[in-house]
């Protein structure tokens, strides 16, 4: 049968059975010639429509094919329930073909492209047709605007495959990401206006209307190809950072929401978006710009739904080289699936995070620049103000609070908390306060622990980096093992000693020269006393110690004042002065060192009549002015 001509495809005006539209036709008095029978059924679903054939088959190509090869000429019936968008896309398409002039609105473009491409609504049946309508919609509205692209595009998503078929989908994804460079690209010129210019230069984007949160709209697969279209059109790294928390975020509470679906199907659906949402996220890097919190509520959530090895170890190798920027609840995570004899945290994943931390290896930007890093900085890189000493420093603290809060689980085995202990190399830490106090809270939760793991345990405290306040606490510790404790007494003393020596030497050098004696110990230090505590015996060194400062000073003041003499002495010798005038002043000047040398005298006397200061000067000898 070929096709039909216009002239056979006129309505039968004597027809006995008038235009009836089905019930789902809405505004039934917009349509024309409903008074003339219909000669065409067409069936959507549970949808009929009673049409006629010329106005349809003048514009699609679709039905115009469909009744040419229909056996039935009178009223033949045609079932078209694949077309994209339902009964309420075909009613529009219907209602174009009869002339009625349509509204095309954001939500329903769409849809009408795509009931376009299915009926062969193109130009070659007729002019200005719904698909070339379509087009021009899209071009001047849609297209250049990043949320109305996003809105139809979350439309698309239940237009499939059809969507894809008309390009419609790949068009708006490229649309996306062009115009999101665009605007990055105005922002930053705009920027640079405002700091030439000094002028405030308005934002149009504020947090409530930013374009990057309504891609939260779409569905997994679209979305992945948006931000991988963002990536290789070179979105910054921030933006895309902000995009994907939005998203995570988003994606979490509507399955804290959903309790309708299974348990199985609501933990794949959150593997799935995990997984994808971690190879989105930017190239791994020690100043990357993913939150520390993200990532570790992803590393949390990855365990819990059991994704891949290989994505949860992107994720541990992501915050081991950020791990500087971390605090305590950032490596706080809990064991999946555990039951009361079990960790309550996962202290192996911890384990793997700080090694990747430790054994980073330099990439290949660092290794370029590392001569001009070197010397620019101007300091060593195993200083404490270097970058990489601070970064290491900071771990150190980190990992010492971790172990005080793991200390507190009762099934933490010891074998566990020795092992991550361990971890740090010994110039890590500069002191060892916060890795005694952990160690001291485990040996107090698990009190039952054998000798050999205590000791080994307690090995790792470097007793010479303990403050006197952790050397006082651990030498009354009766939980730590009887070396440890007298290690921590032996270092005690010879910190005590290398202390009062130290005072000894500091002010050896300045005193010595006035009889060449050494100055004597004191008897009423008590050092190395077993009567005296070595709390109170540093406290008296540091006393006598704060005595000698000030009669340092007092001896430097007189010394500046004699220095200014004699200076003045020989100015008035140099002067042509009369001789007795000269005579007055040399007199004048004599006494009032003579004065000076009195008081000393009699201060000196006083002092060695003082028990407590005895030790500081010997009887002076004649100073002469030459």
């Amino acid at each position: 049968m070929g096709v039909a001509t216009i002239s056979e495809l006129k309505p039968n005006i004597s027809a006995k059975r008038p235009f009836r539209p089905s019930p789902s036709t809405r505004h039934v008095s917009d349509w024309p010639i409903s008074d003339v029978t219909s000669d065409l059924t067409i069936e959507i679903g549970t949808s009929t429509f009673a049409l006629h054939k010329f106005p349809l088959v003048s514009r699609s190509g679709r039905i115009r094919k469909l009744l040419s090869e229909s056996k039935d000429s009178k009223t033949p019936k045609l079932n078209l329930s694949n077309i994209p968008g339902g009964s309420q896309a075909f009613e529009l398409a219907a209602k174009f073909c009869y002339g009625v002039n349509i509204e095309i609105t954001i939500p329903k473009i769409a849809m009408l492209r795509c009931a376009a491409r299915f009926l062969e609504m193109t130009e070659e049946f007729s002019d200005k047709n719904l698909e070339s309508r379509t087009e021009l919609y899209l071009r001047d509205t849609i297209l250049p605007s990043i949320p109305n692209s996003i809105t139809v595009l979350h439309h698309c998503e239940s237009l499939l495959p059809i969507s894809e078929e008309t390009n419609l989908v790949s068009r708006i994804i490229v649309a996306i990401a062009n115009n999101a460079c665009k605007e990055q690209l105005t922002s930053g010129l705009s920027k640079l206006e405002h700091n030439y210019n000094s002028k405030p230069v308005l934002s149009s984007e504020t947090p409530s209307d930013w374009w990057g949160k309504s891609l939260t709209l779409l569905n997994l697969d679209f979305f992945q190809r948006v931000v991988s279209a963002l990536k290789t059109k070179g979105l910054n790294q921030d933006i895309i950072s902000k995009i994907l928390i939005h998203y995570a975020q988003n994606a979490t509470g509507e399955r804290n929401q959903s309790s309708l679906q299974s348990d199985v199907d609501s933990e794949k659906r959150q593997r799935k978006t995990i997984e994808t949402i971690v190879t989105l996220l930017p190239t791994q890097s020690r100043k990357s710009s993913v939150p520390m919190a993200f990532l570790s509520s992803l590393l949390r959530s990855s365990i819990s739904a059991s994704v891949s090895i290989s994505c949860r170890s992107d994720l541990e190798r992501r915050i081991g080289l950020q791990l500087d920027q971390a605090i305590l609840e950032d490596i706080l995570i809990p064991v999946s699936n555990g039951n009361n004899h079990s960790p309550l945290y996962d202290t192996d994943s911890v384990m793997r995070i700080f090694s990747i931390f430790l054994n980073l290896d330099e990439d290949d930007e660092e290794d370029d620049n590392r001569m001009r890093d070197e010397n620019d900085m101007g300091y060593d890189f195993d200083s404490p103000e270097s970058p990489k000493q601070s970064a290491i420093l900071k771990v150190s603290k980190l990992l010492d609070n971790y172990l005080a809060e793991v200390a507190l689980d009762s099934n933490l085995t010891p074998l566990k908390f020795i092992s991550l202990a361990e971890l740090l190399p010994d110039h890590a830490r500069m002191v060892y306060d916060g890795l005694y106090r952990a160690i001291d809270i485990f040996l107090k939760v698990h009190p039952n622990i054998k000798d050999s793991e205590r000791y080994r345990l307690c090995k790792i405290i470097d007793s010479q980096k303990l403050s006197q306040e952790a050397c006082s606490h651990a030498a009354q510790n009766e939980r730590l093992p009887v070396q440890t404790a007298v290690q921590v007494l032996y270092f005690e003393q010879i910190r005590l000693r290398n202390a009062m020596n130290g005072i000894g030497g500091q002010h050896q050098f300045f005193f010595g020269s006035m009889n060449g004696s050494q100055i004597p110990h004191r008897s009423g230090s008590c050092v190395g006393s077993g009567c005296v505590s070595p709390r109170d015996n540093y406290a008296s060194v540091r006393r006598e110690n704060r005595e000698l400062k000030l009669e340092v000073s007092r001896m430097r003041m007189r010394l500046t004042d004699l220095e200014k003499d004699h200076v003045s002495i020989k100015q008035e010798l140099v002067k042509p002065h009369p001789a007795n005038k000269l005579f007055k002043s040399f007199t004048k000047k004599l006494r009032r060192i003579n004065s000076l040398f009195r008081v000393r005298d009699l201060k000196s006397v006083g002092e060695k009549a003082n028990s407590e200061n005895r030790f500081i000067f010997q009887k002076k000898r004649n100073f002469s002015i030459s």
